[in-house]
């Protein structure tokens, strides 16, 4: 008779909801928590097999009818910047990046919800609160931190006067870095400031030696995660596994 580990994952389905990308479609997730001493190794796996972490959840689309969403990941040692790319990376060169611990401050929490307030009053996270924001960063089982991007010190007009800008909550994985959520100053469309965050992610995946920056789900058609493809080379997961894209 064949016994599982009795800290072998269960998975769950949800119910039917919104999708939050196509509009008249109805998704599905499945799920299984990321908790004890298996949680670092799982969340490897899971997310190296399509799935994104929120807290201590593990979670990948399951729907019934539709397979829109796919898992990308940039391959780091091979992406070259392409003008655009150099332009976001001149422009932000008065930015200085931190890797803090994951421990939530209220300086985060106002951009946070300035950010949210901004770009996605409509969407799921809208009425997070300050509670909310707390365990959404400190409720973890894996290896992850904060990266707080400030001003650098010579660019503050004075001491002390570095105001946090933009941050990204960042898994560390044996193959990568996976960007779980990131946020930032609105309003300020020249420093784009979320594709900086991704090319500053390759540069520290690179000094890392990891291979790949995680950036969740792709959706063809969806205006909302066009962005993503800009990012070359990079790998798709699709039915033959990680097929790259050049």
């Amino acid at each position: 008779m064949t016994r599982e580990p009795r800290d072998a994952p269960q998975f769950y389905l949800t119910s039917p909801s919104a999708c939050p990308y196509l509009p008249s479609r109805q998704e599905r997730k499945v799920f299984t928590h990321l908790i004890g001493r298996r949680a670092v190794v799982l969340n490897d796996q899971l997310t190296q097999s399509g799935f994104r972490r929120s807290q201590t959840i593990a979670y990948r689309p399951a729907c019934e009818n539709c397979r829109a969403c796919v898992s990308v990941r940039i391959k780091a040692n091979e992406f070259r910047l392409s003008r655009n790319f150099r332009r976001v990376v001149e422009i932000n060169r008065d930015l200085a990046g931190t890797v803090v611990r994951a421990e939530p401050t209220s300086e985060q929490y106002a951009l946070f919800r300035c950010y949210l307030d901004a770009r996605h009053g409509d969407g799921g996270m809208a009425d997070m609160t300050a509670v909310d924001y707390s365990t959404m960063i400190e409720d973890s089982h894996v290896e992850t931190r904060l990266v707080e991007y400030r001003l650098s010190e010579d660019s503050a007009v004075a001491a002390g006067e570095r105001p946090l800008v933009a941050a990204c909550l960042t898994d560390l994985l044996a193959d990568g870095l996976s960007m779980v959520y990131s946020f930032f100053v609105p309003g300020e469309q020249s420093r784009s400031f979320g594709t900086y965050m991704i090319l500053d992610h390759i540069e520290r995946a690179r000094r890392l030696g990891l291979a790949h920056v995680y950036l969740g789900y792709w959706v063809a058609g969806s205006r909302k995660m066009a962005y993503k493809a800009r990012f070359l080379p990079q790998e798709r997961l699709g039915m033959n596994g990680w097929e790259r894209v050049d």
